[in-house]
């Protein structure tokens, strides 16, 4: 037995050299843990992409780390000495090294820290849970935001960050004289546009290897595995970070909310999973960003919505989980309980926005935000799909998806289940936003433009249904009052014929 002085547990989401348990090491004393454990892949039904992404990325991380002079124990699904969870990890462990403690980097995850708070009594071995400083907003630093107010807007804090950070400032005061740009970047797009495509890299033996692990393990979780062309090293992350900024950033802003058919990434960065897995660092992004701004190479409104969604949602989104937790998860202020229909994960529907939006999550692990919130969350919030199910969805279908980032864009600003903490109102549209910002309508086997009856798009009689399910819960938003006194303006056998069509609509589903 060779004794050491601290095991330090890494995540396959905490792949950052710098980490708070890493920095606080010594490469002569102590040794690294690493393992890919079956449990964590398959708590829900995680995409296959997924997985070998993060397997792949995991596996590269740790041959990082032993060039850097690291010692790390990698231990792979399947080999001699796997373990399905973290705890019969450590315990085998403790047993076969007798470390003096345990330290790890906080998790991003309630049900991860939970466990953690309970290995000391069950290891007999102390353990030392670290802050995640690769967030540029702490818990406490976000509590004492939130402390006192009614409303948690994101763009309060976001200026806060900006502030903070000084990124796309002059001074004390924003770059152009205003915050936000965002009435500047809901362009839809058109179908003659150049469109860049994110860079891709080929498998290379590690990833060949990770790739037949999964084929052979996981073949009946969601979605396709090949073709895999994710980077899985932080060199990888960051020339796929600058063929965004050099190729796609400068059209980013206009067209972020565009949708195309046969178009699934337009002019996205596509990096949320290197974000969140820590192959890239979220302060590092913003600031290229902003040399390509400060430069000429970008606009201020393409630079400004791409920061925006980082040191603003995603630095947001977090405090928000991590201040609801426990609970959060179950929030249902609408009462919604139908079942997740079953085209969520076939992509079989008639519906062509719909349609779209799954066949190429199901290809890529990948829509982007306005695909999920307005295609995939908007038809579940109007037909009264169970939040905890289509969080328990989206969850699986993502690459970029962890619970901390995923619960709150699920349960607050798409299903509105948490009664407004998060959003404004609740993000329900008709046929005519999705015909708007996208050229899915004009392929679809239903009519846009038409409310009610067998041949009218279902977002159509779907949106006026749940303003009248719901009047009296949104009647007081002063953002959805309007629609109230015009769902109340149709004369009764048009709210009939409304109501029949979408029951009937849910019934044939």
């Amino acid at each position: 037995m060779t004794a050491i002085r601290n095991l330090i547990l890494v995540l396959g989401d905490q792949l950052t050299p710098t980490l708070s348990s890493l920095a606080a090491g010594d490469r002569a004393r102590d040794r690294v843990l690493m393992a890919e454990l079956h449990d964590e892949a398959s708590y829900v039904r995680h995409h296959k992409k997924k997985i070998a992404f993060v397997f792949s990325a995991m596996r590269h991380f740790a041959e990082e780390l032993r060039a850097a002079g690291w010692t790390v124990d990698y231990v792979k699904l399947g080999e001699g000495g796997a373990h399905s969870g973290f705890y019969p990890l450590l315990a085998a462990a403790v047993a076969d090294l007798a470390p003096e403690r345990i330290v790890v980097t906080e998790p991003g995850e309630w049900r991860l820290m939970e466990d953690f708070r309970r290995w000391p009594a069950m290891l007999a071995v102390p353990v030392d849970i670290l802050p995640d400083d690769r967030f540029l907003c702490t818990h406490q630093a976000f509590g004492l935001w939130a402390e006192g107010r009614k409303a948690l807007r994101m763009e309060y804090f976001y200026r806060d960050m900006r502030r903070q950070t000084g990124l796309l400032m002059d001074g004390d005061q924003p770059v152009g004289g205003k915050w936000n740009y965002d009435s500047e970047n809901r362009k839809p797009a058109g179908s003659d546009l150049f469109m860049p495509t994110p860079r891709t890299v080929s498998p290379d033996a590690i990833t060949a290897e990770v790739l037949a692990l999964v084929a052979a393990r996981f073949d009946h979780h969601f979605g396709d595995l090949e073709p895999f062309w994710f980077a899985v090293t932080r060199e990888g992350a960051q020339a796929a970070l600058t063929a965004f900024i050099d190729q796609a950033l400068p059209r980013f802003g206009d067209y972020q909310d565009a949708m195309l058919t046969g178009e699934p990434f337009l002019y996205h960065a596509v990096i949320a999973q290197y974000l969140n897995c820590g192959l890239l660092d979220p302060l590092t992004v913003c600031r290229q960003v902003e040399a390509a701004f400060r430069t000429g190479k970008a606009p201020l409104n393409a630079a400004e919505g791409f920061i925006r969604q980082i040191i603003g949602w995603r630095e947001y989104v977090r405090g928000i989980y991590w201040l609801k937790m426990p609970g959060y998860d179950q929030s249902n202020f609408l009462g919604h309980d139908r079942p997740l229909p079953a085209f969520y994960w076939t992509g079989e529907t008639d519906m062509a926005c719909l349609k779209a939006a799954i066949t190429q999550t199901r290809q890529q692990a990948y829509a982007h935000h306005i695909q999920r919130l307005m295609v995939t969350g908007n038809f579940a919030l109007l037909a009264g799909i169970d939040p905890h199910e289509l969080h328990q969805w989206y969850l699986a279908v993502y690459a970029d998806a962890y619970e901390w980032v995923e619960l709150p864009n699920t349960v607050g600003m798409s299903q509105y289940a948490d009664g407004g903490l998060l959003a404004s109102k609740p993000y329900a549209a008709s046929g005519a936003y999705i015909n708007r910002m996208s050229n899915y309508c004009g392929s679809c086997r239903f009519d846009v433009k038409q409310r009610t009856g067998p041949e009218a798009c279902p977002f159509n009689a779907l949106y006026w249904d749940f303003i009248a399910r719901h009047r009296d819960r949104i009647a007081g938003n002063p953002r959805m009052a309007q629609m109230v006194r015009t769902y109340d303006r149709f004369d009764p056998a048009e709210q009939q014929r409304i109501a029949g069509s979408a029951r009937g609509f849910m019934e044939g589903m």
